[in-house]
């Protein structure tokens, strides 16, 4: 009998992108296909322990919490490093409120395989690769080499214009550089060397921290957006004298928060501060004989990258490999609606941002935008799967920038709607980026005989679930979004489960039923869903459905992307439960 592989679910981490990881832990061990594996949590903490907990927390709405413990904040929501300097004891009990410590050179009894869901620096840069490369654990993504590119945005943009030819306008200023500039006159070299506007960026940071764009020939606004991208911030007595004391603590709390602040522990004056009470004591001191203050983030940036602003129509492709190792590029996401800027806001905390796909353009833009995905993802060392990101000119030019190594995990997450239009749900999507990721590792002669018989071990395991009898479950959704949006949560769920098969079926307003492909089941709204009902598939989609054929197969067998009617008796003949979204009830056929 085969045996489950044991996979380490590894979230949170140290870098600023910890609670978009936080999220990406939930969905990973939600969709993770139990007939196949056995998730094992592993929480990092920004400290880089690494925990075992319980799933209950993934529940919890963000790190802070349940971790540190509440009684020891002084009234501050703060992430553990806040607390400062901690000895092994009272780590210990901090770490044993939540869970179980795993050290490092302990991993690999715990884990067969690490699902690294950690973003940023310490996790997407080749730390956590080399670590697990150490230990002998096979991990998901790409390797060392394609993991450190990915995190450096300064060199990614000389290969790809290398490699791509394109021509991307970019300038780096260090901070030494902008300390002891003449800002006027830097600020005027940059317009004439970019143009404007112009985009300033933290060079190592991901899901759009550390991003602004200068739109105004402003000095003050230009020094503003140099600071953001450096995790600098300056206070004035008189902005700080005028507010409360609850006003002081609620801008310090903004100032905590890793999307939107610099994050603690912060330098000033020359001093490690790492709670904002004690920050909060230092500046009302500092104002007694200063009128200005300067606060830095210990993790600040040391040169921040200056781009030209591209106008034109911005979008996300993802790249994906068979066994072997040949790339296919998915369908593109095009992003739009009122934004500048695709930034941390737009993706995960507003509504005015709309998707769609393919990119809205004629079918040549599409062919080069699949070639230089391609390109960017061979020219950059990636492995496995990769999300690259891109704009469409006025002029039908194609810039690419920015690849990604761990796309975000979220059940929205574009990596996972661009797989669905290919025919993959998420736990087959999270299947293949395990499996694949075993190919990759193999390909790099360390451990060669225990990945290959792991890989053995899993597809003997995929090939054994595949002929067993599971119920056939009819989730049953009517034309509104309430329903749809239960409806995407309830296929998902019933397709990660050993004993369920899941169908979803729409109820019309007609009073017919109709099979919905799983690729329609990943839309943002009924309304977008609505307007795909009964549409042909875009030409250019097809054309990489078709490409991706033999992947689509081994992780979702034969798949019908079509909408067919039927009626009652078909219910009754063809599923053993259905599941209404309605009245969120199971009823027996």
């Amino acid at each position: 009998m085969s045996r489950k592989l044991k996979v380490g679910i590894i979230f949170g981490g140290q870098s600023r992108e910890r609670e978009i990881s936080f999220k990406g832990g939930k969905t990973a061990y939600e969709h993770i296909d139990k007939s196949l594996f056995e998730p094992v949590l592993i929480f990092v903490d920004s400290l880089g322990n690494f925990i075992l907990i319980d799933p209950i927390l993934l529940y919890e709405s963000s790190i802070r919490d349940f971790y540190p413990s509440k009684n020891l904040n002084r009234g501050y929501r703060v992430y553990i490093e806040s607390l400062g300097e901690l000895n092994e004891t009272q780590l210990y009990k901090l770490i044993y409120k939540i869970g179980k410590q795993i050290k490092t050179e302990k991993l690999a009894e715990s884990i067969d395989f690490a699902f690294n869901i950690l973003h940023g620096p310490y996790a997407e840069d080749g730390n956590i690769q080399g670590l697990m490369e150490w230990l002998g654990i096979p991990y998901m993504g790409p390797g060392i080499l394609g993991s450190a590119i990915g995190i450096n945005k300064a060199f990614q943009n000389k290969l790809l214009n290398l490699g791509t030819g394109q021509e991307k306008k970019s300038f780096t200023i260090s901070k030494n550089e902008w300390d002891t500039a003449d800002k006027s006159g830097l600020f005027s070299e940059l317009i004439h060397k970019i143009g404007f506007p112009f985009v300033v960026k933290a060079p190592h940071q991901g899901s759009s921290i550390g991003v602004a764009i200068v739109k105004k020939r402003s000095l003050e606004e230009f020094t503003k957006c140099m600071s953001q991208c450096f995790f600098e911030t300056t206070i004035t007595k008189k902005d700080w004298i005028k507010l409360s004391s609850r006003q002081k603590k609620n801008n310090l709390e903004k100032m905590s928060n890793l999307n939107e602040g610099i994050g603690f522990p912060v330098s000033f004056e020359k001093e490690i501060i790492y709670h904002p009470a004690d920050l909060h004591k230092k500046l009302d001191e500092c104002f007694r004989n200063s009128d200005l203050a300067t606060v830095a983030s210990a993790h600040s940036e040391d040169f921040v990258l200056i781009e030209e602003f591209i106008e034109g129509q911005e979008f996300s492709i993802g790249v994906i490999q068979d066994d072997n190792l040949k790339s296919y590029a998915l369908p593109p996401t095009e992003i739009y609606g009122e934004i500048q800027s695709f930034d941390f806001k737009s993706k995960y905390q507003s509504n005015v941002t709309k998707k769609r796909i393919p990119v809205e353009t004629h079918i040549q833009n599409l062919k080069t935008i699949e070639q230089k995905a391609l390109l960017a993802f061979e020219i950059t060392g990636m492995q496995v799967v990769c999300r690259v990101d891109g704009f469409l000119t006025p002029n039908d030019e194609v810039i690419m920038h920015d690849p990604n190594t761990v796309p975000g995990m979220s059940p929205t997450s574009l990596i996972f709607k661009q797989m669905a239009e290919i025919g993959l749900n998420i736990t087959q999507a999270i299947t293949y980026l395990i499996r694949q990721s075993l190919i990759a590792r193999i390909t790099t002669g360390k451990h060669t005989q225990k990945l290959r018989n792991t890989l053995r071990l899993l597809d003997e395991t995929m090939l054994n679930s595949s002929g067993q009898k599971r119920k056939k479950v009819a989730v049953v959704f009517g034309e509104n979004n309430e329903e749809y949006l239960e409806a995407q949560v309830k296929y998902n769920k019933y397709a990660a489960s050993a004993e369920y098969e899941p169908t979803s079926i729409c109820f019309a307003k007609n009073g017919s039923y109709y099979r919905i492909p799983m690729s329609l089941m990943y839309k943002s709204d009924i309304q977008e869903f609505g307007s795909l009902v009964g549409k042909a598939r875009h030409p250019f989609v097809q054309s990489l459905v078709d490409k991706t054929s033999t992947i689509r197969k081994k992780y979702a067998g034969e798949v019908d992307f079509s909408v067919f009617k039927i009626n009652e008796d078909d219910l009754k003949s063809n599923f053993d439960l259905v599941y209404s979204c309605s009245t969120q009830e199971i009823l027996t056929v």
